[in-house]
């Protein structure tokens, strides 16, 4: 005898079930990516945006080299944690491989975005960790933005992104994600993450201005010191965590 709580097994729920969660997924992920944009970060197609639906298994990502003027859900390709392409006609970004060793990485990791922005790509091309020197900084992450070590000439020929997915790992992992919610690949850009993919553009957009003030904080005083230990985790703790209080109760 069947029940209304579990539908028989030639029932299309489940595939009607699974698809509706993909189009919210897509339609998240298409938010974020549009959001690079008018956040100013980014420049032509330089960027990406994906998240992740953990139910099924699947990741929403930007397809590659797509205009965002003309962007839509079609251009979102749906794939598995393997790299495999389960939905969508184009191929998708090209850092791919690096999304998807960070969500295997860190389960917290909901979603995902890279970008060219200007001030914080010029401190991962001048390969430095921007150093914590205010509570603006401490906002975001109580701790300097690292950098990911050099890539050999093998990782680089032999698996690119995937070793960028694997430098940023050797990085966030001390710490964890929630602490390091960004990190800068050298010579390359930054990369945030967050809960979900429009937490993941805010990190992008604060680690921007976070970027910005460390470089006019340098050029005026290069000796500036870093922030006092007790107010950089305060500022951090009353925005994260348990004892947070920043804001308004979900």
């Amino acid at each position: 005898m069947t029940t209304d709580a579990q539908p028989p097994a030639s029932s299309p729920e489940p595939d009607r079930t699974r698809q509706a969660a993909i189009d919210r997924l897509k339609q998240d992920v298409l938010e974020a990516n549009l959001a690079l944009p008018a956040s100013g970060l980014v420049t032509l197609t330089w960027g990406n945006a994906s998240g992740i639906d953990r139910d099924w298994g699947v990741v929403a990502i930007k397809a590659s080299g797509v205009a965002y003027d003309t962007m839509s859900t079609d251009d979102m390709v749906i794939v598995d944690l393997s790299g495999k392409v389960v939905g969508g006609e184009k191929r998708p970004s090209t850092d791919t491989p690096t999304h998807l060793a960070l969500y295997r990485a860190f389960e917290q990791v909901g979603g995902i975005v890279h970008t060219h922005s200007t001030w914080a790509t010029a401190w991962a091309q001048a390969e430095r960790e921007i150093p914590l020197l205010g509570t603006t900084h401490a906002d975001l992450c109580p701790h300097p933005i690292p950098l990911t070590r050099q890539l050999t000439e093998a990782e680089i020929d032999e698996g690119y992104e995937e070793a960028t997915g694997k430098a940023l790992i050797e990085v966030v992992a001390p710490r964890g994600p929630s602490e390091l919610p960004c990190a800068l690949v050298r010579q390359h850009g930054p990369f945030c993450w967050g809960r979900t993919a429009a937490a993941a553009v805010a990190s992008a957009v604060t680690l921007e201005e976070v970027a910005r003030l460390a470089t006019l904080t340098t050029l005026l005083d290069p000796r500036s010191p870093a922030l006092d230990p007790a107010l950089r985790r305060k500022h951090f703790e009353r925005k994260h965590g348990p004892r947070a209080y920043y804001g308004q109760p979900a």
